[in-house]
Protein backbone atom coordinates (compact mmCIF):
# COMPACT_ATOMS: atom_id res chain seq x y z
CA UNK A 1 0.00 0.00 0.00
CA UNK A 2 1.17 3.49 -0.80
CA UNK A 3 -0.34 6.76 0.40
CA UNK A 4 0.27 10.33 -0.69
CA UNK A 5 -0.30 12.83 2.10
CA UNK A 6 -0.97 16.45 1.35
CA UNK A 7 -0.71 19.01 4.11
CA UNK A 8 1.52 21.59 5.72
CA UNK A 9 5.01 20.80 7.00
CA UNK A 10 4.43 22.42 10.41
CA UNK A 11 0.91 21.09 10.93
CA UNK A 12 0.82 18.95 14.09
CA UNK A 13 -1.87 16.65 12.71
CA UNK A 14 0.15 16.09 9.52
CA UNK A 15 3.20 15.26 11.61
CA UNK A 16 1.18 12.74 13.66
CA UNK A 17 -0.06 11.08 10.46
CA UNK A 18 3.45 10.92 8.98
CA UNK A 19 4.87 9.49 12.20
CA UNK A 20 2.09 6.88 12.36
CA UNK A 21 2.78 5.79 8.78
CA UNK A 22 6.53 5.64 9.43
CA UNK A 23 6.03 3.53 12.59
CA UNK A 24 3.83 1.11 10.64
CA UNK A 25 6.37 1.09 7.77
CA UNK A 26 3.73 2.16 5.25
CA UNK A 27 5.18 3.71 2.12
CA UNK A 28 4.05 7.27 1.73
CA UNK A 29 4.97 10.56 0.14
CA UNK A 30 4.31 13.95 1.69
CA UNK A 31 3.51 17.07 -0.32
CA UNK A 32 3.38 20.45 1.39
CA UNK A 33 0.67 22.23 -0.56
CA UNK A 34 1.94 25.65 0.43
CA UNK A 35 5.22 24.92 -1.35
CA UNK A 36 3.61 22.85 -4.13
CA UNK A 37 0.07 24.17 -4.67
CA UNK A 38 -2.51 21.61 -5.68
CA UNK A 39 -4.04 22.21 -9.10
CA UNK A 40 -7.71 23.11 -9.55
CA UNK A 41 -8.69 19.77 -11.10
CA UNK A 42 -7.27 17.86 -8.12
CA UNK A 43 -8.97 20.15 -5.60
CA UNK A 44 -12.31 19.66 -7.37
CA UNK A 45 -11.75 15.89 -7.35
CA UNK A 46 -11.03 15.96 -3.62
CA UNK A 47 -14.11 18.09 -2.91
CA UNK A 48 -16.31 15.70 -4.87
CA UNK A 49 -14.75 12.64 -3.19
CA UNK A 50 -15.35 13.94 0.34
CA UNK A 51 -18.84 15.32 -0.20
CA UNK A 52 -18.29 18.94 -1.19
CA UNK A 53 -16.24 22.03 -0.54
CA UNK A 54 -17.78 22.46 2.90
CA UNK A 55 -16.20 19.18 4.00
CA UNK A 56 -12.85 19.82 2.31
CA UNK A 57 -12.45 23.24 3.94
CA UNK A 58 -11.73 23.51 7.66
CA UNK A 59 -14.33 25.99 8.86
CA UNK A 60 -13.28 25.83 12.51
CA UNK A 61 -9.68 27.01 12.17
CA UNK A 62 -8.26 30.48 12.65
CA UNK A 63 -7.76 31.00 8.92
CA UNK A 64 -11.51 30.62 8.31
CA UNK A 65 -12.50 32.64 11.37
CA UNK A 66 -10.25 35.50 10.26
CA UNK A 67 -11.82 35.74 6.80
CA UNK A 68 -14.09 38.67 6.05
CA UNK A 69 -17.75 37.57 6.28
CA UNK A 70 -18.24 38.15 2.54
CA UNK A 71 -15.48 35.60 1.76
CA UNK A 72 -17.18 32.86 3.81
CA UNK A 73 -19.94 32.20 1.27
CA UNK A 74 -18.30 31.10 -1.99
CA UNK A 75 -21.02 30.42 -4.54
CA UNK A 76 -19.10 28.48 -7.17
CA UNK A 77 -16.18 26.14 -7.70
CA UNK A 78 -14.17 29.08 -9.05
CA UNK A 79 -14.73 31.08 -5.85
CA UNK A 80 -13.76 28.11 -3.64
CA UNK A 81 -10.63 27.56 -5.72
CA UNK A 82 -9.66 31.22 -5.48
CA UNK A 83 -10.13 31.14 -1.71
CA UNK A 84 -8.00 28.00 -1.33
CA UNK A 85 -5.31 29.35 -3.64
CA UNK A 86 -5.13 32.47 -1.48
CA UNK A 87 -5.37 30.55 1.83
CA UNK A 88 -4.02 26.99 1.43
CA UNK A 89 -4.35 26.40 5.19
CA UNK A 90 -8.14 26.25 4.68
CA UNK A 91 -7.92 22.67 3.38
CA UNK A 92 -8.46 20.09 6.13
CA UNK A 93 -5.26 18.30 6.98
CA UNK A 94 -3.88 15.95 6.09
CA UNK A 95 -5.46 14.86 2.83
CA UNK A 96 -4.60 11.20 2.24
CA UNK A 97 -4.87 9.93 -1.32
CA UNK A 98 -4.72 6.15 -1.57
CA UNK A 99 -3.51 4.07 -4.51
CA UNK A 100 -7.11 3.51 -5.65
CA UNK A 101 -7.66 7.29 -5.79
CA UNK A 102 -9.88 7.45 -2.72
CA UNK A 103 -9.49 10.50 -0.50
CA UNK A 104 -9.56 10.72 3.30
CA UNK A 105 -9.36 13.85 5.43
CA UNK A 106 -7.78 14.25 8.84
CA UNK A 107 -5.96 11.79 11.05
CA UNK A 108 -6.90 9.42 13.83
CA UNK A 109 -5.33 6.09 14.77
CA UNK A 110 -8.64 4.40 14.03
CA UNK A 111 -8.98 5.96 10.56
CA UNK A 112 -5.43 5.12 9.54
CA UNK A 113 -5.70 1.58 10.91
CA UNK A 114 -8.76 1.12 8.73
CA UNK A 115 -6.96 2.62 5.70
CA UNK A 116 -3.94 0.39 6.15
CA UNK A 117 -6.14 -2.71 6.42
CA UNK A 118 -7.90 -1.94 3.14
Amino acid sequence: MSITLYGLEKCGTCQKARNWLARKKITHAFIDYREHPVDAVTLKTWAKAVGGWEKLVNRTGMTWRNLLPARKSPGSDAEWLLLIREYPALVRRPVAVLEDGSVQLGFTDKLYSRLSAA
